[in-house]
């Protein structure tokens, strides 16, 4: 693919065939995602590729928990809602996309809550890439910003690749069930997780392309002569 077709033909990923995705594959994914920028060359990522019955493991913890009433341990702070302003708009937006193409109407309980499980589920992805940080340096935000970097390349890798992904932070809600069945050790922060797959093209949601802010809004020019 050339890279204005990757850019701009990406999308975010919630529903996969049931098809393995080779570990050569992911490794040229992350081999490529490897080169984003790192302030001062410091690369403070680490990943963690989970697939089988690990995973498997991780999805039924993290539901179990979840439904169950368990306070969530994610280690990064995470906004739980936007309560006005365009933030609150462009949340909004998304959400009646995807509903809208699922199906799932505003009173739609059980249709609402099925979507909140397929998040705690990873979205059913054979692959999850859990993406941590070493600890030694937890409590500065250039390290979170470096690995958010290296998510980004990861989905727009795979793309290139034919394969789809959506970055998700109700996966990883659970950190003791994270820990535990993907081994991540005490000494990483677990920052986020990628799932990963085939695209499922059936898959209504897939094929929701969002919105994104003009040029005019998001940048301001300096110095320039019009």
């Amino acid at each position: 693919m050339e890279y204005d077709d990757v850019i701009m033909g990406r999308r975010s990923t919630r529903g996969f065939l049931k098809k393995p995705v080779p570990k050569d594959v992911i490794k040229e994914v992350i081999g490529l995602a490897m080169r984003a920028p790192s302030s001062f060359n410091t690369q403070p990522w680490n990943m963690t590729v989970v697939t089988g019955d690990a995973l498997d493991e991780i999805r039924k913890g993290n539901v179990e928990r979840n439904v169950g009433g368990v306070p969530h341990s994610r280690e990064i702070r995470v906004r739980h809602s936007y309560d006005d302003g365009d933030h609150r708009t462009r949340q909004i937006e998304v959400a009646k996309q995807l509903f809208g193409v699922m199906g799932i109407e505003r009173h739609d309980k059980e249709g609402r809550h099925d979507w909140v499980l397929r998040g705690f589920r990873q979205f059913d992805a054979p692959v999850s890439i859990v993406i941590t940080y070493d600890r030694s340096v937890h409590g500065d935000d250039v390290a979170p910003f470096d690995c958010g970097g290296l998510s980004n390349a990861i989905v727009n890798a795979a793309w290139s690749r034919g394969l789809g992904c959506v970055i998700n932070s109700q996966g990883i809600m659970q950190t003791p069930v994270v820990r535990e069945h993907a081994k991540v050790d005490e000494d990483q922060v677990i920052m986020i997780c990628i799932a990963m797959g085939y695209p499922d093209e059936s898959f209504p949601a897939n094929a929701v392309v969002t919105n994104r802010k003009s040029i005019e809004d998001a940048v301001t020019f300096v110095g320039f002569d019009d």
